[in-house]
Order: C-alpha cells, then sequence, then structure tokens
C-alpha cells in the first residue's frame, strides 16, 4: 500500500508497518541491521494532518508513528514517533486496526488532536487518565460503523 492508502483507510489507533522492499540482513551484522531497520518497522498510526500552507511553503499530508519508547524504571526518556509524507517511497500495510468498543485517548480536540493512548475501554482510558497529565484530553470510542465501513468498502488489514 502507498502512504496514500494509510491516510485514507486507516483508522488512528493502527498498527502499520513499512518496508523499502530489502531483505532482512543476518543478527550479526548490527549496523547493516539498524541501518535496514529505519526503513523497515511499524508502529501506531497516532495523527494524520491534511495538506497546509506557511508562508510561501506548502507541506502535502502526512501521518506520524509511535515506533518505540525507550528508559527505565516506568520513565520513558525518549519517544521514537517517525512522520511519512505522502511521497514516500516505503510500502505501508495495515498489521492491526483498533478493536471495536477500545477507546482513543487524544491531548486535545481538533485536527491537531495526537493519540496518547488506546485503551481497551472507557474505564481504562479514565483510569490512565488519572495517571497521566493531559488536562484537555478527548475520548473516542471504536464503533462498529468504523469498521464496518472498512468491511462494506472492502478494506482490511494486510
Amino acid at each position: 500500500m502507498s502512504a496514500h492508502t494509510i491516510v485514507d483507510n486507516a483508522p488512528i489507533g493502527s498498527i502499520v508497518a513499512w518496508s523499502d522492499g530489502t531483505p532482512q540482513p543476518p543478527a550479526r551484522f548490527n549496523k547493516k541491521l539498524a541501518t535496514w531497520q529505519t526503513s523497515n518497522s511499524r508502529g501506531r498510526l497516532i495523527r494524520k494532518q491534511g495538506g497546509r500552507g506557511v508562508g510561501n511553503l506548502s507541506l502535502s499530508a502526512c501521518f506520524t508513528l509511535h515506533e518505540a519508547d525507550h528508559g527505565a524504571g516506568g520513565v520513558i526518556a525518549i519517544r521514537v514517533h517517525r512522520t511519512f509524507s505522502l511521497d514516500s517511497s516505503l510500502t505501508f500495510t495495515i498489521v492491526e486496526r483498533p478493536a471495536i468498543g477500545s477507546v482513543r485517548v487524544f491531548d486535545r480536540a481538533g485536527d491537531d488532536a495526537e493519540l496518547v493512548y488506546l485503551a481497551t475501554h472507557e474505564t481504562d482510558a479514565r483510569e490512565w487518565l488519572t495517571r497521566h497529565d493531559y488536562p484537555r484530553a478527548v475520548l473516542h470510542e471504536v464503533t462498529a460503523d468504523e469498521v464496518g465501513a472498512d468491511i462494506v468498502e472492502g478494506r482490511t488489514a494486510a
């Protein structure tokens, strides 16, 4: 799938894999493997942005994936996010869609909202919010209508 397909069809909270089509090098080649992993990995779709203009500069639509968290002792020191534009030459695959009834927790309302947590249900989402400081958080439940639209329109997780 192209980046256009992800922007058009993948619901926020989906797990998306990307690849440049090259074979994975053996694990004993640490540097080659690390380089390969930058163009062949997966992450959770946390944001979609339409095309926009800033002054004389025009930016194409893009999407952001949360690839990993790094830290120790329950403290996240580094969050790895990857943003891809529509003209990316990589191949994308929707690996998993959010389950019906799960609840997306966004950091704020509006088009610039970013997914900060995908809860299994509303109680889980509200409990998570008591431990994390997102005063303008917005909750959106994944509905059967959303998943049904994917089936009717022929979209499935590949």
